[in-house]
C-alpha cells in the first residue's frame, strides 16, 4: 500500500517536471516625471503601447529626470524620460553630475528610442499679483522649478537674459516640487511660476477657470540678444510661438513667444535588442491611439521622431526605423 502510494507520488513528480512552467514575463523598470507633465504623458503612452507587445514597463512617476537618466545609465532602470541638455552635463561631469566620478563613462551607456516636442516654459502670474511685465518681477517671489532638476536653472537664466535680475538679489527664487509650485501659486504664496508644460496644458488652464492669469511673452528686443540665442541653441531648446487664446482667462493677447523644449524616451545599451525593437514597433503601429492621448502628442510623427535626440539610437529601435523607412540621421547610428 505504502509502496503503491510512493510509486504514484513519483509518477506525479515526473509528470510535473515534464510540463513546462507558465512563462513569466519580464517586468522592466521605467521612470518619468509627475502626472500632468508632458513627459509623463508621453512616457505612459509609450509604456501602454509597449505592453501590447508584451514588453511590460512598470512606470514609477514623480521622479527627477536628472536622477532617472543616471540610474538608466547605470542599468538600475530600463526605460526613462530625459532632457537632451542633461546628456552634455553628464558627459562633461558638470553641475548636478559634478560629484559623480564615472559620469562621463556612464553617459556612453545612454541610448535613445524617440524624441518629441514637449512644450514651452510658461511664466505664469495671476491677475492682481502686480506682475504684468518682466520688469515687474523685481522684489517678487518666483517659483523657478524643483531643487535638483535642470528646469530651475533654465528658468532663472531666462529671467536673467530678459531683465538682468539675479535670483536672491533682485527677486526671491523658490525651488519646490512641481506640485508644490502649482499649489503655492494658487494659494497666493508666490507671485509667479515658471513651468515647462505642453501647449494647452490642463494644469495651466486651471488658473483661468477660477479667475484670470497671464503668461509673459519673451519681448521682441530680447530675442536677438546673443545670450537668448545661446539659450535657444542649447540641446532640447528653441523658440516656440503659440496663440495666447488657447487658454481661457489668459490675459496676454495675441501670439506668445516662449522658450520651447523637447525631450526623449531613453534606455541603456544593456537592454535586449528584441525588447526595444518590439516596444518601438508597438508604439508606432498604434500611433493613432497615441495621438488621441493628448493634443500635443499629435506632433509626434515620422518626421519628428528624432527631434533633439543627442545620444545614439538603441540597436533595437534602429532596426525598427530602418525596416519602416524612417530617415535616420547618421549621428544617431550606434
Amino acid at each position: 500500500m505504502t509502496f503503491s502510494i510512493l510509486k504514484r507520488t513519483a509518477a506525479i513528480a515526473v509528470l510535473a517536471l515534464s510540463i513546462p512552467a507558465a512563462a513569466s514575463a519580464d517586468i522592466y523598470k521605467g521612470e518619468t516625471a509627475g502626472v500632468g507633465d508632458p513627459v509623463h504623458t508621453m512616457f505612459v503612452a509609450f509604456a501602454n503601447q509597449a505592453g501590447k507587445a508584451d514588453v511590460e514597463i512598470q512606470v514609477n512617476a514623480g521622479q527627477t529626470l536628472t536622477k532617472s537618466m543616471l540610474k538608466g545609465a547605470r542599468g538600475e532602470i530600463d526605460f526613462f524620460s530625459t532632457v537632451p541638455s542633461l546628456v552634455n552635463l553628464m558627459a562633461g561631469q558638470k553641475r548636478m553630475y559634478e560629484k559623480i566620478e564615472d559620469a562621463p563613462a556612464l553617459s556612453k551607456n545612454l541610448r535613445a528610442i524617440l524624441g518629441f516636442k514637449a512644450g514651452a516654459y510658461h511664466p505664469v502670474t495671476l491677475a492682481g499679483s502686480g506682475i504684468e511685465d518682466w520688469a515687474d518681477i523685481k522684489g517678487k517671489t518666483v517659483f523657478t522649478g524643483p531643487p535638483a532638476g535642470s528646469a530651475s536653472a533654465t528658468s532663472e537664466a531666462l529671467i536673467r537674459i530678459i531683465t538682468g535680475y539675479e535670483p536672491g538679489e533682485d527677486y526671491k527664487a523658490v525651488r519646490l516640487s512641481w506640485g508644490e509650485g502649482y499649489a503655492a501659486l494658487a494659494d497666493g504664496k508666490i507671485d509667479m511660476m515658471v513651468r515647462p508644460a505642453e501647449i494647452g496644458s490642463a494644469r495651466i488652464e486651471q488658473f483661468g477657470l477660477s479667475g484670470e492669469f497671464r503668461v509673459l511673452s519673451i519681448p521682441a528686443d530680447a530675442l536677438e540678444s546673443e545670450a537668448m540665442q545661446g539659450l535657444f541653441g542649447r540641446p532640447g531648446r528653441g523658440m516656440l510661438q503659440f496663440d495666447g487664446g488657447v487658454y481661457e482667462g489668459q490675459l496676454t493677447s495675441g501670439e506668445i513667444t516662449a522658450l520651447g523644449f523637447t525631450q526623449f524616451v531613453g534606455t541603456h545599451a544593456g537592454v535586449a535588442d528584441d525588447v526595444v525593437y518590439e516596444a518601438t514597433k508597438a508604439f508606432w503601429d498604434n500611433l493613432d491611439e497615441v495621438h488621441a492621448t493628448a493634443f500635443f502628442l499629435k506632433e509626434v510623427t515620422q518626421d519628428s521622431a528624432f527631434t533633439a535626440v543627442n545620444v545614439p539610437l538603441h540597436p533595437g529601435a534602429l532596426r525598427y526605423y530602418e525596416e519602416a523607412g524612417f530617415d535616420i540621421p547618421d549621428a544617431l547610428r550606434p
